[in-house]
């Protein structure tokens, strides 16, 4: 009996299936940055000149240079699952081309590990292309908010593995509508992108603190300040244990739906 669940089996491949979907993405990518853009950007400008006239300031700075770090870890957040889920179920089920690539000398562990590292890089560009309007905006002045690049990709890897889960469990497209109203908007309320967590009842923070989303937030927001994050190696390692073990499940679980 296969062991669904053991250790990831990869091989240098899965940089071919990740340029097969690079490949794929740039004969659109244009309308994709900017479809990634629109909404984030629009959040950050109506939220922030908007409710920002009637709240001056924020932990310091002005509501509009707080909402920034915020929003640009919900959109990585964002982009990542949409990729992992709506795109990655379509090739896993709809279109049959991870059936296809199996057909080549190609393993399935090498084509979901492929998948996470290619949600994560098109989660990664959609944020830098946030973080120049941020800058372009004057809300990232410091060479510190470079450092936000790496973190974006750590976030969109986290996401995309937590997003594969639900690919392997999804019967169809209708199930993600579950896990984004009860996860998603949950986390990206309680995790301080619109305002601090410290308005939080005592109980609800002290569980909102430990969301991932949570611990992008408080590396990206500093970032974009020019100030060094507090703590900055919890972040990492919740961040970086949550990609891992999410990744190891998503993989048995997807090893058990197509492994037959």
């Amino acid at each position: 009996m296969t062991d669904h669940f053991a250790p990831p089996r990869l091989s240098l491949r899965l940089f071919a299936v990740w340029r097969r979907n690079f490949l794929v993405w740039c004969k659109l990518a244009l309308p994709s940055i900017v479809g990634n853009l629109a909404d984030p950007v629009i959040y950050m400008l109506g939220l922030g000149y908007g409710l920002g006239m009637l709240v001056p300031e924020v932990e310091g700075v002005s509501y509009i240079a707080f909402l920034a770090g915020g929003t640009l870890a919900y959109s990585t957040m964002n982009a990542a699952t949409f990729e992992a889920l709506y795109s990655g179920f379509s090739r896993m089920h709809t279109q049959k081309t991870w059936e296809a690539i199996m057909n080549a000398p190609v393993s399935l562990d090498d084509i979901v590990a492929a998948e996470l590292l290619w949600a994560a890089s098109k989660a990664c560009l959609a944020g830098v292309a946030i973080l120049a309007v941020i800058a372009a905006f004057g809300f990232a002045a410091s060479p510190l908010a470079l450092a936000v690049i790496p973190v974006i990709f750590l976030t969109g890897l986290c996401f995309a593995a937590l997003g594969l889960i639900m690919t392997a469990l999804a019967p169809s497209y209708d199930f993600f509508m579950y896990y984004f109203t009860l996860v998603i908007t949950p986390m990206t309320l309680l995790s301080g992108v619109f305002f601090p967590q410290g308005q939080l009842p005592d109980a609800v923070r002290a569980v909102a603190q430990w969301l991932p989303l949570s611990h992008a937030v408080a590396l990206v927001r500093p970032l974009l300040l020019g100030q060094m994050p507090g703590q900055i190696g919890l972040h990492l390692a919740v961040l970086a244990g949550i990609t891992v073990a999410a990744f190891w499940l998503a993989l048995g679980l997807t090893r058990r739906r197509l492994l037959k």
